[in-house]
């Protein structure tokens, strides 16, 4: 079985072999084992070869996260005749061009309501075709609570004109309205199995935690919390993992770390988005207020892929090192060229994980190893101390 030894990588404490390919590029999947051994920000993965002359040689590659991206492109409008009739009010909404939206975003004066919208469009004010309806929106301000929910999304469509319809009996004083489209580039996600799923509600503090557990720490960068219930609620809840533990006389203490926070509602699909962050325990915690406790079925825990797209130009036989947390973020001249990557890549596989020997300091002879050494060192010191003794007194 080969192995890394040489100083370049001897500071690493893992490896995997790499399995061979024919091309020169190739794409390395990060499996979930691996996130555990390495440096929060991945800067100690290494690729190495052995040559068949026993030479280290390094390959360049470049780190992928397959996250979803978005994109939001705002188109200017104005609001034009407002008015009213016994059914509600009446906006309309002109754009300069004709550009294909898909949401409206609503601000209007007045901070606590719950109204259903439609929404109809138009090239010439003539025609209307509509397109919404029914749509709720709803905001919620006072002391315990700030949610709104006022965007309004919809397939993508194209007019000049919107005819906004509220159903309000009173003047929903709309202030502003943000037509845009926004452009959703699929991610790549993995879905992680959440262990150990305690639902404990405190009544003094008038909270629901949700605590559960993964089986290995791995990158996550969505939670989605599934309720059963089917009223309406609205309740203030933060998304933490555990980032430190200790222990001391009284047990062990924990130190979480926030992911995410917002509003458990249930107008949405209650799914909280966040940074991707490598975390094995977490913890929900919901603010129930004076409302009953939600029932909480399950939770969905999702994190993005990573991989390693690299190029091989030695033949030698690579491996895949990590774990050295003192190792710098490699900087390599591929990620200057990712237009020269092909646009279809050959998966390698990883062989199973080794731990790489690491070299004992080196550590010279002792010199009082043998005891006669000792005992003449500790002679001479005593005759050359008397030798002084007698000189001083004599000078005295």
């Amino acid at each position: 079985m080969s192995t890394l030894a040489s100083a370049q990588v001897g500071s690493y404490r893992y490896q995997q072999e790499l399995a061979s390919g024919s091309h020169p590029w190739h794409r390395i999947v990060l499996p979930d084992a691996i996130f555990g051994k390495v440096a929060a920000d991945l800067s100690d993965l290494r690729i190495f070869g052995i040559t068949a002359n026993r030479d280290t040689v390094e390959a360049p590659y470049l780190l992928r996260v397959a996250a979803e991206k978005v994109t939001t492109h705002d188109v200017g409008c104005r609001v034009l005749n407002p008015a009213h009739d016994e059914k509600g009010f009446y906006y309309t909404l002109e754009i300069p061009t004709l550009e294909a939206v898909n949401e409206i975003n609503l601000t209007f004066a007045r901070a606590n309501f719950d109204w259903q919208v439609s929404l109809a469009g138009s090239q010439d004010q003539q025609d209307w075709f509509t397109f919404v309806e029914g749509y709720r929106i709803v905001s919620i301000q006072n002391e315990r609570t700030n949610f709104r929910f006022t965007t309004v999304t919809f397939p993508v469509v194209k007019y000049r004109y919107f005819r906004l319809f509220v159903n309000s009996k009173q003047s929903p004083e709309l202030t502003a309205a943000r037509v845009a489209r926004q452009e959703v580039e699929a991610g790549v996600y993995k879905t992680f199995a959440a262990k150990d799923l305690q639902v404990v509600t405190d009544k003094p503090t008038q909270q629901t935690e949700v605590t559960f557990t993964l089986a290995l720490p791995v990158p996550v960068s969505q939670i989605k919390v599934a309720v059963q219930n089917t009223f309406d609620y609205y309740r203030p809840v933060t998304v933490d993992y555990l980032a430190d533990s200790f222990k001391t006389e009284q047990g062990w203490r924990y130190t979480y770390r926030t992911l995410a926070s917002g509003t458990l509602n249930s107008l949405a699909d209650n799914t909280f988005k966040f940074p991707s962050t490598t975390a094995q325990q977490f913890k929900v915690t919901i603010r129930n207020q004076d409302n009953q406790p939600l029932t909480i079925s399950n939770v969905e825990v999702k994190g993005c892929v990573y991989e390693l797209v690299a190029r091989f130009t030695t033949p030698a036989t690579y491996f895949l090192a990590y774990g050295n947390l003192a190792a710098a973020q490699p900087q390599y001249d591929l990620a200057q060229f990712t237009d020269r990557i092909p646009d279809t890549l050959t998966t390698l596989a990883l062989g199973a994980v080794q731990t790489i020997a690491q070299a004992e300091p080196a550590v010279g002879p002792s010199l009082f190893k043998n005891r006669l050494w000792l005992w003449l060192t500790m002679a001479v010191l005593i005759g050359l101390l008397g030798w002084f003794t007698v000189k001083m007194i004599r000078v005295g």
